[in-house]
């Protein structure tokens, strides 16, 4: 271990053990992911070998598209492709990375509680929502905001904080990109959504065909979502920008 590495503390060895296999699965299974290495795994710590780098800006939306789109394309035709988007996903150890429906039902449940919807008809149309989006193939979600990757004075492109993984639709976790993109640096244009989403389908379609089939719409439904889902980190962590109010694709739906 050296004063470079970069330790993070955990509550519970448990924490510990889930994280170690997160990681140990994307590098598996969704092989064009970059992780740090592992220095030390301690009873309630990890360190890491520390990585120089930069957050993901603007400019770097088509690139981390379709480095997103190869990821859960590989993930899908090694592992994901008989995983169920309503079932925990578990590997040969016992062990689980949660569902798509489970964990989001209780966040909007959440923000209800904690005002960001305002009656529980909002909440019961943002459930159904939620549950229009839970088909077609199964990838992975990692919170892909602009923090959660390092890109190196080189190129190279580092995924960081894979503690938490879930089951997400295709282009789920792109979309949380975008929107925190949109929440970090202000509003990105139609085109550059537009081309990002191509950039996406473009690189998952070449791992199998039906990858590749993300439309506008079904991008917008998840923006939705992500709009309420990250409405009480607005002025925090990063995001100075609220949601465009007049954002053309989304006026009226949220």
């Amino acid at each position: 271990m050296t004063s470079g590495d970069f330790t993070k503390f955990y509550e519970t060895p448990g924490q510990v053990s889930a994280a170690v296999r997160h990681h140990s699965w994307i590098r598996e299974h969704a092989c064009p992911l970059r992780l740090p290495a592992f220095v030390v795994i301690g009873p309630t710590s990890l360190t890491y070998q520390r990585v120089e780098g930069r957050p993901v800006q603007r400019k770097d939306l088509l690139a981390l598209a379709a480095l997103l789109g190869h990821a859960h394309g590989s993930a899908w035709a090694s592992d994901l492709r008989a995983a169920d988007l309503a079932t925990p996903h578990r590997f040969q150890d016992g062990t689980a990375f949660a569902d798509y429906l489970g964990p989001r039902k209780a966040a909007l449940q959440h923000r209800l509680e904690q005002g960001y919807l305002p009656n529980k008809a909002a909440l019961h149309a943002m459930q159904a929502l939620l549950e229009s989006t839970a088909e077609g193939p199964t990838a992975f979600y990692k919170d892909s905001n602009p923090r959660n990757f390092l890109i190196t004075d080189a190129g190279a492109v580092f995924t960081v904080d894979t503690d938490d993984l879930t089951l997400a639709p295709m282009a789920y976790d792109l979309a949380k990109l975008i929107a925190t993109l949109l929440l970090t640096y202000g509003p990105l244009s139609d085109q550059a959504i537009d081309a990002a989403l191509d950039a996406y389908n473009e690189a998952a379609g070449h791992h199998d065909t039906r990858l590749g089939a993300t439309d506008r719409d079904r991008l917008d439904d998840f923006l939705v979502l992500h709009a309420v889902l990250t409405a009480p980190y607005i002025g925090r962590n990063g995001y100075s920008h609220d949601w465009p109010p007049n954002y053309p694709r989304l006026r009226g739906r949220a």
